[in-house]
């Protein structure tokens, strides 16, 4: 019965009709037989552009018994056809079609050079670094963006050629080179991307490096991006990372930032927010963020009273209901006495993410 279906189905898919190829083309991807593969791939020809997508969302339901035929269509004459292949490998994508998806970086269409990027990622195999790299420096910047996010799955056998590309002359490449260094999570690239932070000479760069670093989380890190707080574009950046790396060595120092005891001396405005927001009060709301992230009980005075300015406000709140039970003792209080509703409220909202509901015991 299921196959006089797919038969059905195949033969409707050269119907005169455009909404019956469509209906067809999305009954083959759910039937997922492997009959249907060429067919749907002649499909990805179709003057109608509902039919093709038809036929593109059922050749990738149908996932494996698709790759090698798929593999074929990155060197069709006809670019539609070469970009649906490439989209659809990158999401299903194997070892059968690695030359294929090679050879298409080398596309004139930047969407197939995007997607072949992204399914070379997939397949994570190690010939496929050196390949890649060159596109680092694409100008597109999807297709940078894919490679590096590549590189970063094919893992740790891609560092050697990303710390090299730490000193290309060409500042897009290095900071691509950074991104993928973060996305790796790997320890082996933190001490690199320290010399980056303090060493390049583009601020790009250099903001990039600590956000690598946060992504990383290496205790290691922790010590020099005190030191990064201390400048300007950076102070934010680091006080992020601090938080995503979680070591409590920070606590006391993003304390000092929320309490706004060390603050940062002539701190940037922020264009289009007046004079009163500026750099510092942006860095102390990722402070409030951090604390939160970390967990450390000694920040729950801090984060209370970082309820009071308007611009920590929900920040604190919602670090404050991370803390669960703990942090109730010191919220409850605020509900009462002369103060103002807007604080009221976020103490609330506080107390409710932290489990608190009145009446409860």
């Amino acid at each position: 019965m299921v196959a006089d279906s797919v038969a059905e189905q195949i033969a409707a898919l050269k119907d005169e009709d455009w909404a019956i190829r469509e209906e067809a083309a999305c009954l083959l991807g759910t039937l997922k037989d492997p009959r249907a593969v060429i067919p749907l791939v002649s499909v990805l020809r179709d003057r109608d552009r509902s039919v093709r997508e038809a036929a593109i969302g059922a050749l990738t339901a149908i996932g494996e018994p698709s790759v090698p035929a798929l593999g074929a269509c990155l060197s069709d004459p006809e670019l539609t056809v070469q970009e649906a292949a490439s989209a659809i490998l990158a999401s299903i994508a194997d070892q059968r079609v690695l030359d294929p998806l090679k050879d298409a970086l080398r596309s004139h269409d930047w969407i197939v050079r995007m997607h072949a990027a992204k399914a070379l990622g997939r397949v994570q195999e190690v010939s496929a670094i050196a390949p890649l790299l060159p596109l680092l420096q694409d100008k597109v910047k999807a297709v940078r963006e894919e490679v590096a996010t590549a590189l970063a799955a094919i893992g740790e056998a891609a560092i050697p050629a990303l710390l090299d590309t730490l000193q290309h002359a060409e500042w897009l490449v290095r900071l691509h080179a950074v991104e993928s260094l973060g996305k790796m999570k790997s320890q082996k690239a933190v001490e690199p991307l320290l010399s980056v932070l303090f060493n390049d000479q583009d601020s790009a760069i250099r903001e990039d490096a600590v956000r690598a670093l946060g992504e990383i989380g290496d205790p290691q890190a922790v010590e020099f991006l005190f030191t990064a707080m201390k400048e300007p574009g950076l102070r934010t950046l680091a006080v992020e990372a601090l938080g995503r790396i979680g070591d409590r060595r920070a606590v006391p120092v993003l304390i000092e930032v929320v309490e706004g005891t060390r603050p940062l001396e002539a701190p940037r405005a922020v264009a289009g927010c007046g004079d009163q927001w500026n750099e510092e009060v942006i860095t102390q709301g990722a402070a409030v963020r951090a604390l939160g992230i970390i967990g450390d009980d000694s920040s729950i005075p801090c984060l209370v009273t970082a309820l009071e300015p308007t611009f920590t406000r929900a920040e604190a709140a919602a670090a404050l209901g991370k803390f669960g039970a703990k942090a109730v003792p010191f919220l409850l209080p605020l509900l009462t006495g002369p103060r103002d509703e807007n604080i009221r409220y976020h103490v609330k909202e506080a107390l409710a993410l932290a489990g608190w509901r009145p009446g409860r015991v």
